[in-house]
């Protein structure tokens, strides 16, 4: 019988331990299984907080510049989506549209004259760079030695065009009617000596046009993407101090009544550091200027 009774005892001991073991293993699990839970709820959360902000842009300098504020606009919460544009009419239309937020290619006088063309209701709400136009070369080498009839390409689009001429007139290859102003087309010359003639076409395709050309007055960005460097390759370049630096300063360009909007003003905040200052100045070589 004590044998018996001891073994019963053994038994009722193990099986007690046995309990122990399995319910603290039990509540081990039930408190990991509840930690994972709330980390994932965290993570839900802090994803439903993310403020997602889409931004169309020219591919150079435009949406390399933007990489840069990525990480920062990611500490305050703003997911940065960049999508690239290669003309200059999608990003205003999607804008409208509401498929993107911002759009930043572009400078006021041509918002004005889009918004005037298609009836839309785009603001711009911050200046952050200027890129100067430039003349290159083409088949002529330089601009004293264009020839009588020298083909000259460029941007076929209203306030780019007129930007182009004045270039050309700026350096005595031109005159023009004092009232064109920024609608200055060729019919508004009123001086042409060399009897040049106007090869008018899109912008983003007056780099591939050069070699059929004896000159080309591109826009800055087009000139970046093509290789081209303004401060070096240019023939003539619109100067700093001109007022074409303030008149075509590129814009971020929202939806009317959007104007306010946290993410849209962060993002203005970070575009007009010094970080980016400083990134703007040492990668562009002069065909992108940060405006103060």
């Amino acid at each position: 019988m004590k044998k018996l009774a001891a073994l019963t005892l053994a038994l009722t001991l193990a099986l007690s331990a046995t309990g122990c073991a399995a319910s603290g293993s039990s509540e081990e699990t039930a408190a990991q299984a509840t930690a994972a839970a709330a980390e994932e709820t965290q993570g839900t959360q802090d994803a439903a907080e993310s403020t997602v902000l889409k931004v169309a842009a020219s591919p150079s300098p435009h949406a390399e510049i933007l990489e840069q504020v990525k990480d920062v606009l990611a500490a305050e919460g703003i997911d940065l989506q960049i999508t690239e544009y290669n003309d200059y009419i999608v990003p205003n239309t999607a804008v409208e549209d509401e498929l993107e937020d911002v759009n930043y290619f572009q400078h006021q006088p041509y918002l004005d004259n889009f918004n005037e063309e298609n009836g839309t209701h785009l603001v711009s709400v911050a200046q952050i760079h200027y890129e100067p136009m430039g003349v290159f070369a083409g088949k002529t080498a330089s601009l004293d030695a264009l020839a009588e009839g020298a083909i000259v390409a460029v941007p076929n689009d209203a306030t780019n065009e007129a930007r182009a001429l004045q270039l050309l007139e700026a350096n005595g290859l031109i005159s023009l009617d004092s009232n064109a102003g920024l609608n200055a087309t060729p019919n508004d010359i009123t001086d042409n000596p060399l009897k040049l003639e106007f090869l008018e076409m899109e912008a983003a395709q007056l780099p591939n046009a050069i070699e059929d050309v004896d000159i080309a007055v591109i826009n800055g960005n087009y000139a970046i993407d093509a290789g081209y460097s303004v401060a070096k390759d240019a023939l003539a370049v619109e100067t700093a101090d001109s007022d074409a630096a303030q008149t075509y300063a590129n814009v971020i360009v929202v939806k009317e009544g959007n104007e306010e909007n946290p993410a849209v003003q962060a993002l203005v905040e970070a575009l007009k550091s010094d970080e980016i200052r400083d990134f703007i100045n040492e990668t562009y070589d002069g065909a992108v200027l940060p405006i103060d």
